[in-house]
């Protein structure tokens, strides 16, 4: 059968990476055309890579209004290779500004539409499940409690698990050991702190200059930035001269296993930190305009994944004007390794990792997905 994925970031990437390894177990003869990154294209060939995420990853209502021409032109281009490739389903990852657009247009034209990794909202922009009843023919969900939520909506849903712990355990064997991960980047003998600042360009604005200044407040302890190479090196490096803070690219997943603690921004990465084990604060701003319109359309009382799923503060989110260096400072002080909090966390982590589950949920999630196709397709 052939498949045609979207998936427009780098967390999207892996995921699409690891469901594609899963169909070919299920369908050898399967055959892929999609919208991601370098990941993806190990598994569907980078000749079957329409579009790479390093084109379509824009961050906050400004970076969208800013680039809307764009994005229009990104989705003409997409709905125009969807029909010339014919696939037999549309897998949609996450991303739901583009995909849902992605959505109505693949449901117009009768070609079947699985959605993969729900958008959440359940946090913010509710009328989508609207969207979903109307568009999406399977939706697959990746915590347990957004079964009930979307059952009360009249929704059913498919849960394998959480497919971030096969990525997890992907990226993790490919780590080196810390001797060698410290030498090769330079790195001394102080304890390390990771920074992770973001994805994409307007994060890393908004976040790495208070990280580095946080760092300044700390020369006990070694900070480094979690770099991504699809960003530009000069945009860390305005915000780094100067700085004793270390830098490294796309290696968060070692970076992580070798800290005693990270400042993370919020999103997929303070889940990843937490299931690898790595005490971490969650700091967080955006433009003012921006911060303003999720405070009114934000329905929960959390960012962090860590504390949704947990329903309760596991970590400190310090947003927008509590994100200061006393702030963090007195956190991460209560973190490392013999602080006030860190047993705490330590537990709280073992029980997210209870709800989370193992690896194999993307197997799982590729094989529901293939025999659906089969069964409902005779």
């Amino acid at each position: 059968m052939k498949y045609y994925l979207i998936a427009g970031e780098a967390s999207g990437d892996l995921h699409g990476f690891n469901l594609m390894r899963g169909i070919l177990r299920a369908d050898p003869e399967a055959k892929f055309r999609f919208w991601g990154g370098d990941r993806m294209a190990e598994v569907g060939g980078v000749e079957n890579l329409s579009k790479h995420y390093k084109q379509t990853s824009f961050f906050g209502v400004a970076d969208v209004l800013k680039h809307l021409r764009t994005i229009f032109s990104q989705l003409d281009e997409c709905k125009r290779d969807i029909v010339d490739f014919g696939p037999d389903v549309v897998i949609l990852i996450d991303y739901p500004g583009f995909n849902f657009k992605v959505a109505k247009f693949a449901h117009s034209k009768g070609i079947r539409t699985f959605y993969y990794i729900s958008p959440k909202v359940w946090a913010w922009k509710e009328r989508r499940v609207e969207m979903i009843r109307k568009y999406v023919d399977r939706l697959f969900i990746i915590f347990p409690f957004e079964r009930e939520y979307f059952r009360r909506r009249g929704i059913e849903t498919i849960y394998e698990g959480n497919p971030i712990m096969d990525s997890i355990a992907q990226m993790l064997s490919e780590v080196p050991t810390k001797e060698l991960f410290a030498r090769e980047n330079g790195l001394d003998e102080r304890p390390i702190v990771a920074l992770l600042a973001g994805s994409r360009k307007n994060e890393i604005k908004k976040n790495l200059a208070f990280m580095v200044a946080l760092s300044k407040a700390h020369p006990e302890w070694q900070f480094v930035v979690a770099g991504v190479s699809w960003l530009d090196g000069k945009l860390y490096e305005q915000f780094l001269e100067g700085s004793d803070v270390k830098f490294v690219k796309d290696k968060t997943y070692a970076l992580l296993k070798y800290s005693e603690a990270a400042v993370v921004c919020s999103g997929t990465a303070t889940l990843e930190t937490a299931l690898i084990g790595t005490p971490e604060v969650v700091c967080y701003r955006m433009d003012e305009f921006s911060y303003r319109v999720a405070r009114a359309f934000v329905k929960i009382g959390f960012i962090s994944l860590v504390n949704i799923i947990m329903e309760r503060e596991v970590v400190r989110e310090l947003i927008q004007h509590d994100m200061t260096v006393a702030n963090a400072s007195e956190e991460l002080r209560a973190i490392v390794a013999g602080g006030t909090k860190h047993s705490k966390m330590m537990a709280d982590y073992a029980a997210l990792q209870e709800i989370v589950g193992g690896a194999g949920a993307s197997d799982r999630f590729a094989a529901r997905m293939v025999e659906l196709l089969k069964t409902e397709n005779r």
